[in-house]
């Protein structure tokens, strides 16, 4: 599962092939959640509130860049980093 970004103690990641709709993992110390790309909401797990903030503004920021990167894990390729949030 490659990590596409850090950024304040948040790793994003992708899965290889991994099932629809697109998405993204987060790990955040002992939290964990699956994020919708396309409506940046939690579908699995859960994250503190400020974390979250974190992550839908990086994703707001990064939304053509995590579809690509979507695109990339389905044909099994490794996608390009993202830039963490500053």
């Amino acid at each position: 599962m490659p990590t596409i970004s850090a950024f304040y103690g948040i790793l994003i990641r992708m899965f290889f092939r991994d099932h629809a709709p697109p998405h993204f993992h987060v790990r955040y110390g002992e939290f964990e959640a699956t994020v919708e790309i396309a409506t940046l909401e939690i579908m699995e797990g859960s994250l503190p509130r400020r974390a979250l903030n974190l992550v839908q503004e990086w994703a707001a920021q990064h939304k053509e860049e995590l579809v690509e990167a979507w695109q990339f894990c389905s044909e099994n390729k490794h996608p390009a980093k993202i830039d963490p949030l500053p």
